[in-house]
């Protein structure tokens, strides 16, 4: 391989190392690179680099909830076949929200967002781009994010440690919120949080350090569908 070729490569994985530790903060703190206006918001890999955010109609009209968890389901079909399955769609102001989950195990793959106008389907941005560790983008350009290995569910972090760390970080940043059970991904957990009962939004608690990412891109819950 030429010179220039390993500079280049180089390079590439200076840069993507240096973005994995831009997501990962100290203990309980709201990582920022994919806040609003952050160095990853949404016109870098969110809604406007995968597909999300564009140049619409005025008077254009947004698609239902039913039309979403069909969007999801063919991009599943035309992507996993039948290894994937839709579990729930939720609606905020600003897009759909998708969980998909093993059809053998059941565990939780991968979150999903989906353009209110257009339909189309997309990675979500923070934990399930960079810490999942199975389906994830550092998973699949440099391996397993925490190392080489088979990603597995079963994480440092029990799911009521990670919601105990989610309720602290909520008690600090949020007081009045609280949160459901957690939803165990390959690499972390993503739990509901609640306001008087009620779903609010969401956060995800890393599954091998602990740190907390909530979720900030999602604007007002409108409504859900559960399908698994």
């Amino acid at each position: 391989m030429k010179r220039t070729h390993l500079v280049v490569i180089s390079l590439g994985l200076v840069a993507l190392l240096a973005l994995a530790s831009c997501a990962v903060p100290g203990p309980y703190q709201q990582p920022y690179p994919y806040g609003s206006g952050g160095m990853m918001g949404p016109g870098m890999m969110g809604p406007g680099m995968m597909g999300g955010l564009g140049g619409y109609n005025p008077n254009g009209k947004q698609i239902t909830i039913d039309d979403a968890a069909g969007a999801v389901e063919r991009y599943l079909r035309a992507y996993y076949g039948r290894d994937l399955a839709l579990a729930e769609v939720m609606e905020f102001n600003q897009n759909f929200y998708a969980e998909v989950e093993e059809e053998d195990t059941g565990i939780h793959a991968m979150e999903l967002l989906i353009d209110k106008y257009t339909g189309q389907v997309y990675p979500e941005t923070g934990p399930n781009m960079m810490w999942n560790a199975k389906y994830g983008m550092m998973s699949r350009m440099m391996g397993s994010y925490y190392g080489a290995g088979v990603p597995a569910a079963q994480m440092p972090v029990t799911p009521e440690q990670a919601r105990t760390l989610a309720q602290r970080f909520l008690d600090a940043s949020l007081p009045g919120l609280t949160v459901a059970d957690a939803d165990t991904f390959y690499g972390y957990y993503t739990l509901h949080t609640l306001k008087e009962g009620q779903v609010e939004g969401m956060l995800s608690v890393n599954g091998y350090t602990g740190e907390v990412w909530y979720h900030t891109w999602h604007g007002p819950f409108i409504g859900m569908k559960e399908l698994g």
